[in-house]
């Protein structure tokens, strides 16, 4: 499998392809969000179903601001959601109406991580808008923590593997709801 660098990454997920990456707990799915062919891609090859929605990572807020509806928050729980990023915490916020069904599911909601991850930083700043995200591994089975742990449920079925290392955190991100502040995960 291929260890792709993030010049490489992105014409790959300009072309509508699949990629596994480090994360800063275990390795990740990704394509673009705005390619509904390729969110419905990765789903097939995760096994997943649609209506679980999936998870947006970007390198800062300006990427994720396109999908939300920020009027349905108040200055107080941006404040709050702000004041944890970069880092492990995902947010479900609210999502603007015209957003695929792909990335939110059967919700009006859509979880949006900033990372500070530098590969996830890398990738979205060369993209210069948020990658989909979800864990890097067939539904059911243990997220995978290595290359080799990718290469073994997804060898040929998606164009490469970030370079890069997993980041420090013992289990993945912290999901927190924006609006009512309650741990999810």
């Amino acid at each position: 499998m291929l260890q792709l660098d993030p010049s490489e990454i992105s014409e790959v997920i300009e072309n509508g392809g699949v990629i596994a990456y480090p994360t800063e707990a275990v390795y990740g799915l990704g394509c673009d969000p705005d390619n509904d062919v390729a969110i419905g891609k990765l789903l097939e090859l995760k096994r997943r179903p649609w209506q679980k929605g999936l998870i947006l990572v970007a390198s800062d807020y300006s990427q994720l601001a396109p999908y939300l509806d920020e009027s349905q928050l108040t200055r107080k729980q941006l404040e709050s959601v702000f004041s944890k990023w970069p880092g492990p915490f995902t947010f479900i916020m609210p999502v603007r109406p015209d957003i695929s069904k792909l990335l939110c599911g059967s919700f009006n909601s859509l979880a949006v991580r900033v990372s500070a991850h530098p590969g996830i930083q890398a990738i979205c700043n060369k993209l210069g808008k948020p990658l989909v995200s979800t864990s890097a591994n067939i539904t059911g089975q243990k997220p995978a923590m290595s290359v080799d742990d990718v290469i073994a449920q997804f060898e040929g079925v998606i164009a490469g593997v970030a370079s890069g290392a997993l980041g420090l955190e013992a289990s993945p991100s912290t999901i927190i709801d924006a609006i009512s502040g309650k741990v999810i995960r």
